[in-house]
């Protein structure tokens, strides 16, 4: 591995599956669920690339500052360089091995490259401590894995921005407690969701950088055993910041926080993924999913167009979310150091990081090949008779000189009147039954109540909305 390039850049390739019956267990994630890139972030080939870096780092940083023999510092890096470029699946399986004895990972990990370096492997991990290496590995991969969500909301980011353009005027009706409210635009609907995951994207932004530190400094965190310049050495050779005081663990309020911010991505995705499922509904309509050829929908009904996607999207969210109550449990740990987050992060580190990588790519091209249904959105927004205009007209109604509370009960009336003789013989337009009603006839021109009934009304300001929302794009 060079050392000149920082470790957060992202594995391309996916690596071998671990064998089922390691100790150390393998990534968590189904393979349905998941992406290559993201499982090579997780394998276990992965996780001892970058101890065998961390390692690595640290004994050049002491011979740099003549703490170790520069041969030694040498050695360590080639012949131990040479047999971490030979790891696979019957490597890990013998670094289990040598775990299934000691009881631990990081011990297994150095007799397995003690046995390529030689005498000089007295030199490697010299004053360290297993959570210098277990801490500072953990925040490469986060940071792999950010690089990749960063990359994921990128494409979904592009495929709302594209779709909010196309339907900025597509004109729909909104929804507030499901009922029918005012109308609105379906791009302005997206363009809300784009707002939202360009803040999430922002948050994974500071997240990273919260989550991108190493600590290199020994036992209980004093650096009795270690130069403070060590650390730094490694640190910025690797891509990340210095932790300024660790314990001898990083603290967990920056893995919680990191946690917390998937979450509320996860929670953005659900909110789109609802959106579309109740637009997809039969009585709805207006929206669904792209519908494959030879896409079966039911065993049973052939006829059957379920919103699938979304759906899992759901689920998927439910799944991210599950990580941030067990990572706020993480920040406490006993004094200077227990293993209690140790097992919750060997779960929740790849799970999360997986759910939410495999969810934005299946939204964004979700929402890339959303079939939309314009005249549907029209004949639902007009499906109530025109009430959806009440707003409007009550305003006309008080210019007109009516008081505001009069006004009120007066269209309340004639909406109720329009809402309950809907699809009943000689029902009437909410239109007509205001201009047949007594308080409002020739108290206010029929271009007038037009003019207030046109849904043309709520497009005058879009430009503006769209402008706040994507001049800033990411």
């Amino acid at each position: 591995m060079s050392r000149s390039a920082p470790l957060v850049s992202t594995p391309r390739s996916g690596l071998a599956p671990r064998d089922p019956g390691s100790i150390l267990g393998s990534v968590s994630m189904v393979p349905r669920y998941s992406r290559p890139e993201m499982d090579a972030i997780w394998a276990p080939e992965n996780r001892y690339r970058i101890w065998f870096e961390i390692e690595a780092l640290a004994a050049e940083g002491m011979a740099q500052y003549g703490l170790i023999p520069a041969a030694a510092a040498r050695t360590i890096r080639e012949k131990g360089g040479a047999q971490i470029a030979r790891i696979n699946a019957a490597e890990v399986a013998r670094i289990d091995a040598i775990e299934r004895e000691t009881r631990h990972d990081v011990i297994a990990f150095l007799t397995w490259l003690a046995e390529s370096i030689g005498p000089d492997s007295r030199f490697v991990h010299q004053g360290m401590t297993s959570s210098d290496v277990l801490d500072t590995c953990l925040s490469v991969q986060l940071t792999q894995a950010t690089d990749l969500l960063l990359a994921d909301l990128d494409r979904v980011l592009a495929a709302l921005k594209t779709r909010a353009f196309e339907h900025k005027t597509t004109l729909t009706i909104g929804r507030s407690h499901g009922i029918h409210a005012e109308p609105t635009t379906f791009g302005l609907k997206l363009a809300g969701h784009y707002a939202e995951f360009a803040r999430d994207r922002a948050r994974l932004v500071a997240a990273r950088r919260e989550i991108a530190v190493a600590a290199i400094s020994g036992a209980v965190g004093t650096f009795a055993h270690l130069d403070p310049r060590v650390e730094t050495f490694v640190a910025e050779r690797l891509g990340l910041a210095v932790e300024p005081v660790s314990t001898q663990v990083i603290p967990r309020d920056r893995h919680a926080a990191y946690f917390c911010t998937l979450g509320v991505i996860a929670s953005g995705v659900e909110r789109l993924a609802t959106e579309v499922r109740h637009l997809q509904r039969s009585e709805v309509r207006e929206a669904e999913e792209f519908f494959h050829p030879g896409q079966k929908g039911s065993s049973a009904m052939p006829h059957k167009r379920n919103p699938v996607l979304s759906e899992n999207l759901t689920g998927l969210a439910r799944i991210v979310r599950a990580a941030v109550v067990p990572a706020l449990e993480n920040v406490t740990l006993w004094h200077e150091r227990d293993i209690s987050h140790s097992s919750v992060e060997r779960v929740i580190a790849p799970d999360a990081t997986t759910a939410l990588d495999f969810a934005l790519v299946r939204l964004a091209g979700m929402m890339q090949r959303l079939v939309v249904h314009p005249q549907r959105m029209l004949a639902n927004l007009e499906s109530l008779g025109g009430v959806v205009h009440s707003g409007e007209v009550l305003l006309a109604l008080t210019r007109a000189g009516i008081l505001r509370e009069d006004a009120y009960r007066i269209v309340q009336r004639n909406a109720m009147a329009t809402w309950e003789t809907l699809g009943t013989p000689g029902n009437r337009s909410f239109r007509a039954n205001l201009l047949a009603d007594p308080e409002v006839a020739g108290r206010i021109a029929e271009a007038e109540l037009d003019r207030a009934m046109d849904p043309a009304l709520h497009l005058k300001e879009l430009d503006h909305v769209f402008a706040r929302v994507f001049s800033a794009s990411p």
